[in-house]
């Protein structure tokens, strides 16, 4: 950090996403403290966790993970938030590519060739600004040192908010909703689907159905947190 930049911090200090507390100089978006206490599920280290549970019988999947637990009014559930609604994108792309860097070193998940994020909707996403699992996409993208692809999947519509929707409706909010652009030249490839926070778990299940279509791909998921317990 630069002189200036130390003036400049004695007046606008930069804060942690997390905690709002200081952060120190060779710290970024998360204090080292919540760094390393946040609550993670290291659900990539286990095959049978309750984010691989949540699809069986609803999807066939290679391998699923979420970073971390999240419960209402909780840090992560903050952190979330600043993400979705506060234009912090930092927050996506520097959790991702914490979560990168691990899911390089765990079998299940290092033959990934391609990251592929949940799309918004273009009219959502001109709203917002910017995609927030694109953000976390990104950051996978470093730490995986893999490539991030947002042309493979899209949404054929727009569709309401699944906010305050019960599962049903949420699954009746998005069946048929995304699609594949040109399904045969990514035959074969491990796809990573990637999402913010997995609940009940309806939009991820939406679009592994369209990444079904392409020919022999083997699909797994990642998202930055999930509102499940531990089985």
């Amino acid at each position: 950090m630069s002189l200036f930049e130390d003036f400049i911090s004695l007046f606008f200090p930069r804060l942690c996403y997390a905690c709002d507390d200081a952060l120190r100089k060779n710290e970024e978006v998360l204090c080292s403290i919540c760094l390393n206490h946040l609550p993670k599920t290291d659900f990539h280290l286990k095959e049978e966790n309750s984010v691989a549970k949540l699809f069986w019988g609803r999807a066939h999947l290679h391998a699923a993970t979420a970073y971390y637990y999240f419960h209402k009014g909780d840090k992560v559930q903050h952190l979330i938030h600043q993400l979705k609604y506060k234009n912090a994108r930092e927050i996506g792309v520097f959790i991702g590519e914490q979560m990168g860097i691990e899911l390089k070193d765990a079998s299940a998940f290092s033959s990934v060739d391609i990251i592929v994020p949940v799309p918004l909707h273009p009219k959502k996403q001109k709203l917002r600004g910017y995609n927030q699992s694109e953000m976390f996409g990104l950051g996978l993208s470093r730490g995986l040192r893999k490539p991030m692809k947002t042309n493979i999947l899209y949404r054929k519509q727009f569709t309401e908010t699944q906010t305050k929707k019960t599962r049903s409706e949420r699954w009746e909010n998005v069946e048929n909703v995304f699609a594949v652009h040109n399904p045969e030249e990514f035959t074969g490839k491990h796809l990573l689907l990637v999402d913010d926070v997995i609940t009940t778990g309806s939009t991820l299940e939406a679009c592994i159905h369209a990444l079904e279509t392409i020919p022999q791909a083997k699909i797994s998921i990642a998202a930055m947190a999930t509102a499940l317990k531990d089985v």
